[in-house]
């Protein structure tokens, strides 16, 4: 009977000493919650408010600037004076420039050919363009093929170079820099260059290079990406309607207004001299790009972007693949902001307004505030709020400019507004891995160069509309857990479920889905639900 008893015991035991320890943690959340949380929880939302505010007027403004270019249609092609270039009966062939076309690549296994096939079937005469392939690839047989891919473009009389080297140092700005080098490059005045996995039309050369004819002060013509693999999934629908507003939007709002934007890494063409003036490419952060033209830009080329021609491309429709992309957009930004504001504030060659223009729009606000205001301010200071209801944020603050600031990000893709509930909770989540990535290229942290080539799949682009060919497997269960969005989920059910119990706001309808967000991202599945059109 006595050990019976002992037994029964047991429970009422251990409820006592749960009892015990939430009784302690609760005695001193309410000690330290009035001098300590309470002051720091109203400082970050004074903060978030001021970085709000900051984006709230940087996307106004772009809004107002792109409703004045449509309205006066201001077309690059009218501002610049774009004029075709004509036959010339006595130079021949020699009145057109000579056009370099760089295709970096790196164990491109799915696209090799579709990219190397859409380069050489550009339109431009055929003794005054040169195709270079610049073949990173560790795999010996992809280099294998892309190098008898080479070879068969060339039996049909294409002018076509396969360049391979030693290492990979630089990645992608080490691969451009070398294929520069070349003596054939000497003869060229201008180079495109295309990702491997996009397809310029035809008339691609037709449309770009009479902007650098007709205007010697233009050092690069940038065209739009769009997308042929965005109604795979949820997730690519998703990237669609953010990279549409950067080219609806902050591409066209800078080529109108300063002749600056950063340039994409691909579907552009570039004025050699420009390259060269500007330092040629450097390989100090994981946005070679966005480095070239910044250095171009100070030193006083103008650049144009040109939204109507379009090239096709493919969006990363894994989850770690989009994860590895979004790290290395958003750890460069910050990084190249470190390495080159002091340089930006001397240099004596442009504008002061150029210079705010490039510091606090396009870098500070854009490429910082925007990343960081977003995870801060919705993943963890409103849910903290709910904790501690002492502290309140203003309505305008919580709902009206985030309302407006989404609004206004929609318009880039109009067909997608019924997904933009769904594009709200999906970049909240990014918003951890971007301002994480940020954090790191501003203090210059371990990963800062960090560089892993975004996977392509290619079956969107090969594959016919209506057929259909089973799917390849996207995910290892070992690389679907993420644990950062699965314990943020967690915190957010808490938040909901407390704000539900105790506070009855209104906050408790997005906690959860934003909890559902970041649990279905942890556990990899973003990249299985195909939304309806």
């Amino acid at each position: 009977m006595d050990g019976l008893s002992s037994t029964s015991l047991l429970p009422e035991t251990f409820q006592g000493a749960r009892d015990d320890v939430t009784q302690q943690i609760g005695l001193i959340w309410e000690q330290i919650k009035a001098p300590l949380i309470v002051p720091l929880l109203r400082l970050a939302v004074y903060a978030c408010l001021t970085m709000s505010l900051m984006l709230f007027i940087e996307r106004l403004y772009m809004g107002v600037v792109i409703v004045l270019v449509k309205i006066f249609c201001r077309k690059p092609e009218k501002r610049y004076k774009w004029e075709p270039i004509r036959d010339d009966l006595e130079l021949g062939n020699a009145a057109y420039p000579m056009v370099l076309i760089q295709i970096p690549m790196y164990n491109e296994r799915e696209v090799y050919q579709l990219s190397i096939g859409a380069a050489c079937g550009l339109s431009w005469p055929s003794d005054r363009i040169i195709i270079q392939v610049l073949d990173d690839s560790t795999d010996p047989a992809i280099k294998d093929l892309v190098e008898l891919e080479c070879q068969r473009w060339a039996s049909k009389g294409i002018n076509i170079r396969y360049e391979i080297r030693d290492n990979r140092t630089g990645y992608k700005a080490g691969a451009l820099k070398e294929g520069m080098k070349h003596s054939y490059v000497k003869n060229c005045d201008f180079v495109a260059i295309f990702d491997a996995d996009f397809q310029p039309e035809r008339d691609f050369l037709w449309r770009t290079i009479p902007f650098f004819v007709n205007n010697p002060a233009i050092g690069l013509v940038q065209a739009r990406w769009i997308f042929v693999n965005s109604d795979e999934c949820l997730m690519t629908r998703m990237q669609e309607m953010s990279l549409d507003y950067h080219f609806t939007v902050e591409q066209e709002v800078g080529s109108s207004t300063y002749a600056f934007f950063g340039f994409n890494g691909t579907a552009g063409v570039w004025r050699i001299a420009a390259i060269n003036e500007a330092g040629g490419w450097k390989d100090r952060t994981t946005v070679e790009d966005m480095d070239l033209a910044v250095r171009a830009s100070l030193k006083g080329w103008k650049f144009v972007y040109v939204g109507d021609l379009q090239v096709k491309n493919e969006l990363p429709s894994t989850f770690k693949a989009y994860r590895y992309q979004q790290h290395r957009w958003s750890c460069g930004p910050a990084n190249l902001f470190r390495k080159m504001s002091m340089e930006i504030i001397r240099n004596k060659k442009v504008t002061l307004w150029k210079k705010v223009h490039v510091i606090y729009s396009f870098f500070f606000v854009r490429k910082i505030i925007a990343h960081i205001v977003t995870f801060i301010f919705y993943c963890l200071v409103i849910p903290m709020t709910v904790l501690v209801p002492e502290v309140e944020i203003p309505k305008w603050g919580a709902v009206y400019i985030p309302s407006i600031i989404t609004l206004l990000n929609s318009v880039g893709t109009p067909r997608s507004l019924h997904l933009l509930v769904f594009w709200i909770l999906f970049e909240n989540v990014m918003s951890l891995h971007r301002t994480k990535a940020t954090l790191i290229g501003l203090l210059e942290a371990g990963r800062v160069n960090e560089w892993v080539v975004t996977e392509k799949l290619g079956d969107a682009l090969k594959i016919k509309p209506g057929v259909k060919v089973p799917r390849k497997p996207r995910f290892k269960f070992g690389d679907r857990l993420h644990l950062l969005e699965l314990g943020f989920g967690a915190f957010l059910f808490f938040c909901a479920c407390y704000d539900l119990a105790f506070n009855k706001n209104n906050f408790f309808i997005y906690l959860y889905l934003q909890a559902i967000a970041f649990f279905i991202m942890g556990f990899g599945y973003v990249g299985t639900f195909v939304p309806n059109s």
